[in-house]
């Protein structure tokens, strides 16, 4: 499983990113996929998960109502739309994919077996 991330940059606040995540090998057996983020000197944090099976989604309150998770299964591509963006946003993103994992642990690094290189987000003030 080979997860690569993309789409990052430099944008103002109140700005929109989407980020995507391209994928090769057994990642559309996947119980779930995912981003996370980690900015200098923090830990990495959940930001979104989508649970393969019914497509439900799952969010961090902190991104909650301007972010948004998708994927296209044509593309084999997973998807993270950046509405609204804050300062607080800036991190490296990394997305994810968890084979086992169950609902109550779509939130935990540790749940996911698999992570992209990550992408770069900067939102200036």
């Amino acid at each position: 499983v080979q997860l690569q991330a993309s789409g990052g940059g430099l944008v103002q606040t109140g700005g929109s990113l989407r980020l995507s995540c391209a994928t090769t090998g057994r990642t559309w057996s996947s119980r779930a996929m995912g981003w996370f983020r980690q900015a200098p000197g923090r830990e990495r944090e959940f930001v979104a998960a989508l649970k393969w099976s019914g497509g439900n989604t799952y969010y961090a309150d902190s991104v909650k109502g301007r972010f948004t998770i998708s994927r296209d299964n044509a593309k084999s591509t997973l998807y993270l739309q950046m509405n609204s963006l804050k300062p607080e946003d800036t991190a490296v993103y990394y997305c994810t994919s968890a084979m086992h994992a169950i609902v109550s642990s779509f939130s935990t690094p540790g749940a996911y077996e698999y992570w992209g290189q990550g992408t770069l987000v900067t939102v200036s003030s």
